[in-house]
């Protein structure tokens, strides 16, 4: 997985140097992906194919080693009202395992647009999601220990898990907000509100 890092940027070239890496050239521009909502191809049964909780894609027990390969497949996953993950194409579905989500959010910038802080997140397979109304952000608490998880929704039933030195970053720029009457502890992109926890859960764990 790639080591995360956050740029702090008020322009556009901050950005653009975003997509360049995520397309992995230099003025790469955002890729279009293939139309896998449309198609329904029928079900050809499961592979031995998994995506880990780090994101690492697993071919009969093998890592896949070949990025650009790993791009390509995932392209077309598609998640279904089943709850299951799909390899789609036109002429077939095959289903894979996800440990948990099948992307993962490996950078963060921060600009500006209209005085409100823009959070862009690129992902482990070169998607570039700006977190906003169409694209939120939710956060879950996980296991005895009560993990804060975050997650970007990137398309269709597809979530980026917010790796944890992006989780720390998003952490630092939360505010206190007023949500339907409760104090909650939020960050704010492109003019939406996402609330993290109860202001006064994170008090105590402070304490």
């Amino acid at each position: 997985m790639a080591e995360a890092k956050i740029q702090q940027t008020g322009d556009a070239a901050g950005l653009a140097a975003l997509i360049a890496r995520a397309a992995g050239e230099k003025g790469g521009e955002a890729r279009e992906l293939p139309p896998v909502e449309r198609w329904n191809p029928p079900f050809c049964g499961d592979i031995d194919m998994e995506i880990r909780a780090d994101g690492t894609w697993f071919y009969m027990g093998t890592p896949i080693g070949r990025q650009p390969l790993v791009r390509l497949f995932s392209t077309v996953l598609r998640k279904d009202e089943d709850g299951k993950t799909y390899l789609v194409t036109p002429v077939e579905k095959v289903g894979i395992r996800v440990a948990d989500a099948p992307f993962v959010a490996v950078e963060m910038n921060v600009s500006s647009r209209e005085g409100a802080n823009v959070l862009t997140f690129r992902t482990n397979v070169g998607d570039v999601v700006e977190a906003g109304p169409e694209h939120p952000l939710r956060f879950v608490t996980h296991g005895e220990n009560r993990e804060l998880k975050p997650y970007l929704h990137v398309r269709g039933r597809l979530d980026a898990l917010v790796s944890r030195p992006v989780m720390y970053d998003i952490v630092e720029l939360g505010e206190t907000c007023d949500v339907d009457g409760v104090a909650m502890f939020c960050v704010k992109s492109a003019q939406a509100v996402f609330p993290i926890m109860p202001a006064a859960e994170l008090e105590a764990l402070s304490r």
